[in-house]
């Protein structure tokens, strides 16, 4: 793509943001770079849909990057909590620590600087830039792939390397020198909301005109799909301490893997594993859940086991007792916030 090309490609996408693009999201409102980098941790791999809640309350707890810094881990796992990805999680409250040593406790305003954090990717660092310094800087997320794939024709699926090499002469090529907050939302919002991976919206895009997905009637080829894996399949069963006073034993998981630094139920390991306890009947049995992660499927299945006796002994460095009300304010998976739910509304409706 020639430069005039790439500029009448800025000039249809920014004039059509204008109208009907994106101005109200909350890190739009009131943009610092704090809450830029916030939301683009938060927006990777999730829909801004669900994303502005979890956003607002994130930001009422942390409003700046030092109060991050100064929180608790656990704390920021809360309120991250049914989000997934919790490596982003983790990340976030780590940088916000280096740049509170290393950067004056702000964040850098410089590539280099950036992608030198946990977590923040090429891609992630110039949205930063573009967004919270209006500085020029092309961007490749999953939505701008898609769209840069099928305007310019670009064969393959996006995560072989050479294919990614020639997205990214593609996005320089068509990003202009000024208004990069803008563009980069709006070509964010046309993948987003028109060049959508099915059924996109052709006929309402800004450039369509020279599309060559379109022209080539391509559209639904690019662009090209991962290479298929069958995703394997887990199951493992979750064991759900009481003791009398109620309250229910919870395990800290292994800072790295599923679930990593989450607060969750202690797991099944064999044949010493207690029967289930006197409690355990057809009213108070869990059901099993079946749960989606990125490259496998797992099914939990729950046995109530009831601690009658002195209290169980636990290793403080990662585990501890909870009643269910302080249980529900940790950091917890998706899955164990919803059994520990379940067992909560239960109890309730029995006094």
């Amino acid at each position: 793509m020639t430069g005039q090309d790439g500029k009448s490609f800025a000039v249809r996408l920014l004039g059509w943001w204008e109208v009907h693009g994106r101005h109200d999201l909350p890190w739009q409102i009131e943009r610092t770079p704090y809450r830029v980098w916030v939301s683009e941790i938060m927006l990777q791999q999730t829909q801004v849909s669900t994303v502005v809640g979890y956003f607002e309350r994130f930001m009422a707890r942390f409003p700046t990057l030092a109060n991050l810094a100064e929180a608790e881990l656990d704390e920021v796992l809360s309120l991250w909590s049914g989000l997934g990805y919790y490596a982003r999680a983790r990340n976030l409250h780590a940088c916000a620590r280096i740049c509170r040593a290393e950067h004056g406790g702000e964040l850098p305003a410089d590539a280099q600087a950036l992608e030198a954090l946990p977590g923040i990717g090429r891609s992630t660092a110039h949205a930063i830039l573009a967004q919270a310094w209006n500085r020029r800087a092309p961007i490749l997320d999953g939505n701008v792939k898609r769209v840069l794939a099928r305007h310019a024709g670009v064969e393959g699926w996006p995560g072989r390397s050479e294919v990614l090499k020639r997205l990214w002469l593609e996005a320089d090529a068509r990003t202009p020198e000024d208004r990069a907050a803008d563009y980069t939302q709006a070509i964010m919002d046309l993948g987003a909301g028109i060049c959508t991976p099915r059924r996109p919206a052709c006929l309402l895009c800004p450039v369509q005109a020279d599309c060559q997905a379109l022209a080539q009637d391509r559209v639904d080829e690019l662009p090209g799909r991962k290479p298929r894996r069958n995703r394997p399949h887990r199951e493992t069963t979750l064991l759900i301490w009481r003791d009398p006073a109620g309250r229910v034993l919870l395990e800290r998981r292994p800072p790295s893997g599923i679930w990593g630094g989450l607060w969750c139920l202690p797991e099944a390991s064999g044949e010493a594993d207690p029967e289930p306890g006197p409690e355990y009947n057809a009213e108070t049995g869990i059901p099993s859940l079946d749960h989606q992660f990125t490259h496998f499927s797992l099914t939990l299945n729950f046995r109530i086991c009831a601690y009658d006796t002195e209290e169980k002994a636990v290793n403080e460095t990662h585990e501890r007792w909870f009643n269910l009300e302080e249980a529900l304010k940790a950091g917890l998976p998706r899955p164990i916030r919803t059994v520990l739910e379940q067992l909560r509304d239960g109890e309730e409706r029995q006094r």
